[in-house]
């Protein structure tokens, strides 16, 4: 009967034991921000201090812009016209899986998109606005 009752405890120490593990795992308890299916513009900062793209292209008019940072430090986005950053729009993504959404309006043109963080002015892009 001794022998029971320990084959039970031991049993019942090991279920209880595999409910915790899985809360213990190393993944992420905070599910990634998903991003609105009417962006019109997805941008995502990649490790080697680029963006997934060297070139983007967008209607005109009032473009939703999502920000999303697949590296493991902070970046920021902002859109340039002729050498000067558009007026009231600002991204920042500050650690991996960070989402940032935002609005702009933008008119045809050619504009480039750009890290403002210090040591990250390699990180340009051109953005075609149809």
């Amino acid at each position: 009967m001794i022998r029971f009752a320990k084959s039970s405890f031991a049993l019942t120490s090991l279920v209880a034991l595999s409910m915790a593990l899985p809360a213990c795992s190393s993944s992420s308890s905070a599910p990634a921000e998903t991003i609105p299916a009417n962006v019109g513009l997805e941008v995502h900062a990649v490790h080697g201090l680029r963006f997934n793209s060297k070139s983007f292209t967008a209607n005109a008019g009032q473009l939703s812009v999502a920000y999303v940072n697949d590296d493991s430090i902070q970046h920021s986005l902002v859109v340039v016209k002729d050498g000067k950053k558009v007026s009231g729009f600002a991204l920042a993504v500050h650690s991996k899986d960070d989402v940032d959404l935002g609005s702009v309006t933008l008119e045809a043109g050619a504009y480039t998109l750009i890290c403002t963080v210090p040591g990250h002015q390699n990180m340009k892009a051109d953005l075609i606005i149809k």
